[in-house]
């Protein structure tokens, strides 16, 4: 089947999107034409005087812009003793500034139409807006409002603090699972820089002081340590001058040193059993270090992740659930980090099952993955869900919105200084062969490399049915 593409990018977005839904498509026959144009043209790409990269990509679609800033800070930067501060302070940037009060920025953006977020993770912190296209001169002067002046007080330390807590207690202490995954990742990971929890550890958060709090501010808030992008229907030549006006005058700060996030080489199994009273059935985590995004096999093991985990069709969830029915859930997931990932099968097996039978039959599928070549009608259909999750409308992150590409913008340009490196990813995960999947799952799963934590229910039965 050959489809011609001579189309506007969102048109063009929104037709793949719907082609991939209904059927299997010809990759080979899209991607001679995804490689000829940009997947997000760049209208302007320049640095200000103080070190602050901004790229623009103008697209008159529809009448909404989108902001993204990332600062090149997460996790990983945090010392021992410190830990959860990035996390922390992602809330203080909601705390005010100079000229914006406390949670006005949220206030601000809502009454002009707009939705705002940010988020902490082990490499970088990123935060957003998304407004009808003339407002964006908002997002601009609230995002430079707090680069420039957050308020650093005793009693908004204080309260953030408390908040945090708060959080870790609702979101992980006592979610069934969550705090074995905390500790699954202690366990794979040898480097502390990669092994602590975003969220931090409760001690830490306590010992936070104003003056780290500061410290933290004027060494990773900092114009050169940050990489904004704004996509959407905007004038490119009135951004520029918005970024200069409000940008400019931000004074820059000593680069933040580099931080060490390399990992030795596991040779001998790691295990691990937690005990879990907030949840009702057994599960089993078998995991891996993998490598970083971009580097080594990461396309391949993307493709691999979607083979095993992805869909009611993948490979663990016909096996262990729909076949031999042993499990609730059975899944894959590839944590993709510019440092060491990790890459993780996870199940929710049923009682009368064990964690040998289970861990039996996943192992049974991955030795699949080294001994059969997978067929060219699944490989293409990974290679489909991955086109899906980027053109598809329905996916969270599809490129129709302006918000996704004004985010991958910011994070490709900071991570790597290039933000056409998108094409290039896309390009490389529909290179992948049988013969790739073959090879990565030979070299990543091995019983050596592995780390397996069994989870096991602790809670009173009767209890939890009188809720």
């Amino acid at each position: 089947m050959t489809i011609k593409l001579d189309l506007p990018k969102a048109k063009f977005a929104g037709l793949l999107g719907s082609l991939l839904l209904s059927f299997s498509v010809s990759l080979p026959t899209f991607a001679d034409q995804l490689w000829k144009t940009p997947l997000i043209p760049v209208t302007q790409d320049f640095k200000l005087p103080n070190g602050l990269r901004v790229v623009i990509s103008e697209d008159h679609s529809v009448p909404v812009a989108a902001l993204a800033i990332v600062y090149d800070v997460g996790a990983r930067n945090e010392v021992k003793g410190h830990s959860g501060f990035a996390h922390l302070f992602e809330h203080m940037m909601f705390e005010g500034s100079e000229n914006v009060g406390k949670t006005e920025h949220f206030k601000y953006v809502e009454a002009a139409g707009g939705l705002l977020n940010a988020s902490t993770h082990p490499d970088f912190t990123n935060y957003f807006e998304k407004l009808p296209s003339n407002q964006i001169e908002l997002a601009l002067w609230l995002e430079s409002d707090r680069m420039r002046s957050l308020k650093v007080t005793p009693e908004n330390l204080e309260n953030q603090l408390q908040t945090v807590k708060e959080e870790k207690r609702s979101r992980i202490d006592n979610q069934p699972y969550m705090p074995a995954a905390m500790q699954l990742e202690e366990k794979i990971f040898d480097n502390w820089s990669n092994q602590h929890p975003v969220i931090g550890y409760f001690e830490d958060l306590e010992a936070s002081s104003i003056k780290d709090v500061k410290d933290f501010f004027k060494t990773y808030y900092a114009p050169n340590n940050a990489t904004m992008a704004i996509v959407g229907d905007i004038d490119p030549k009135q951004v520029h001058e918005w970024v200069d006006k409000y940008f400019a005058s931000i004074p820059a700060q000593p680069h933040p040193a580099a931080v060490d996030v390399s990992e030795p080489k596991q040779t001998t199994k790691k295990y691990l059993k937690v005990d879990d009273p907030h949840a009702q059935m057994p599960a089993l985590w078998v995991s891996w270090k993998a490598p970083a995004k971009r580097e080594g096999d990461y396309y391949t093991l993307g493709v691999i992740e979607k083979l095993l985990g992805t869909g009611e069709s993948s490979r663990l969830y016909q096996s262990m659930v729909k076949g031999k029915q042993i499990a609730l859930r059975a899944d894959a997931s590839y944590e993709e980090r510019r440092g060491p990932g990790a890459f993780e099968a996870f199940v929710i097996y049923k009682p009368g099952t064990t964690s040998d039978d289970a861990r039996k039959i996943l192992w049974t599928e991955l030795d699949k993955l080294k001994s059969e070549p997978v067929t060219a009608i699944e490989l293409e259909k990974a290679k489909n869900q991955i086109m899906r999750q980027m053109f598809a409308s329905s996916s969270s992150t599809s490129l129709q919105r302006s918000l996704t590409r004004a985010e991958l913008l910011a994070e490709y340009t900071s991570f790597y200084g290039d933000p056409s490196l998108l094409d290039k990813d896309l390009q490389a995960y529909m290179n992948v062969s049988a013969d790739d999947i073959q090879r990565v799952a030979k070299q990543i799963f091995t019983e050596e490399g592995s780390t397996v934590l069994d989870v096991f229910p602790t809670a009173d039965k009767k209890k939890l049915s009188h809720g």
